[in-house]
């Protein structure tokens, strides 16, 4: 657990029934954002939200908490680097509520997240951000994230992804 002035970062037991509402309460708020969904997430969706964490074999969740109160996440997965021969740890969301943002919650999270790396002996933490975030964008460059380039001669890596109907 990490804690950065009145900050406590901890993670998640989702079989907590307190730590659930909370990921799913935040997890909501950060859809509603423009840099985000946009849009509330689906009834359907938030209900399905932790049982499809709790099943997945890798999930890593931190929670960011001031007075008692949750206030924001890192959802993360433990993945696997082929060219390293090692773990890796995919940063898929990061949230603070909007009313507690620029307080260092961010930074906090992903601290703990680097550190929750490095216990496990990952080779690196990933993370997508959009182009235009650039508060976001500013945080993970102030805490050295780069755009992934394997081989300068090669340029960017970029991430692509293609939906998938729900059927």
């Amino acid at each position: 657990m990490t804690q950065a002035a009145n900050v406590s970062i901890l993670q998640a037991d989702l079989d907590r029934p307190d730590h659930q509402a909370a990921v799913v309460a935040i997890t909501a708020a950060y859809a509603l954002d423009r840099m985000a969904n946009g849009a509330p997430l689906p009834a359907d969706v938030l209900e399905r939200l932790i049982p499809g964490l709790q099943a997945h074999p890798t999930t890593l969740v931190f929670l960011a908490a001031v007075g008692g109160q949750f206030v924001g996440l890192a959802t993360c997965f433990v993945g696997f680097s082929t060219f390293a021969a090692r773990p890796v740890i995919n940063l898929h969301d990061l949230c603070v509520l909007k009313s507690h943002r620029g307080q260092g919650i961010g930074r906090a999270l992903l601290r703990e997240v680097e550190q929750a790396a490095v216990e496990r002996g990952c080779a690196k933490v990933t993370l997508e951000v959009l182009e235009h975030n650039r508060p976001a964008r500013s945080l993970y460059e102030s805490l050295g994230f780069t755009p992934a380039v394997y081989r300068p001669e090669n340029g960017l890596a970029l991430f692509y992804a293609k939906s998938l109907s729900a059927e």
